[in-house]
């Protein structure tokens, strides 16, 4: 019998719906819909979950192939949530170009330190591209953030490469346009997130 029978088993036994197990298990009952019709496994801390409220345990619900299925799946969960984590850090963190002064501004014959804000020497066909791509690199790191849990696949498909993409775009703006301090900070940025990629392909 396979964990997704098992599952209705145990339920139908101790007489309850799937909304009433769903209830006990803090989960949705979509994904106790999903786990009772073979479409999905529930992860690490709902099977122990599911194993103590029904006494059984981890070995009777599951075989050995469906046991590392699942802690192959809780593994890359946790993997994309770390990445999701750091990629949406990263961005969030290039608001501190609004804050810290990191851009270099002609002063007389001194080249004074200023934020991002504060850049009021520049012409605004430089300007105003600085603050497009800083902007757009907080807003993806917001969305990171904010839409760990969605399940819209154009935006899982593609949140890396526009965060890869857009911090690229900065770090050769601030080079071409000589602003050292910014352009280092974009590049490590975007540096560790190449390396996080490559990591965990």
């Amino acid at each position: 019998m396979e964990f997704n029978e098992k599952l209705s088993a145990l339920r139908k036994q101790k007489g309850l719906t799937q909304e009433e197990l769903a209830n006990t298990l803090y989960v949705s009952r979509t994904a106790v819909s999903k786990w009772e019709s073979g479409r999905g496994v529930p992860n690490i801390e709902s099977l122990k979950a599911i194993s103590k409220y029904f006494s059984v345990s981890i070995d009777d619900l599951l075989s050995g192939e469906e046991l590392l299925t699942i802690a192959d799946e809780d593994y890359k969960r946790k993997e994309t949530y770390i990445r999701n984590l750091v990629f949406g850090v990263l961005d969030c963190g290039m608001i501190m170009f609004l804050v810290i002064p990191f851009f270099g501004q002609s002063a007389g014959e001194n080249i004074k330190a200023v934020t991002l804000l504060n850049l009021t020497g520049a012409a605004s066909y430089i300007k105003i591209p600085y603050l497009i791509i800083v902007f757009a690199i907080i807003a993806a790191g917001v969305l990171t953030l904010a839409l760990q849990k969605s399940r819209w696949d154009l935006w899982a498909r593609s949140k890396y490469k526009l965060s890869i993409g857009l911090s690229a775009a900065g770090a050769v703006l601030f080079i071409i346009t000589l602003q050292p301090y910014a352009a280092f900070i974009t590049f490590v940025f975007l540096a560790i997130k190449a390396l996080m990629l490559i990591k965990w392909r």
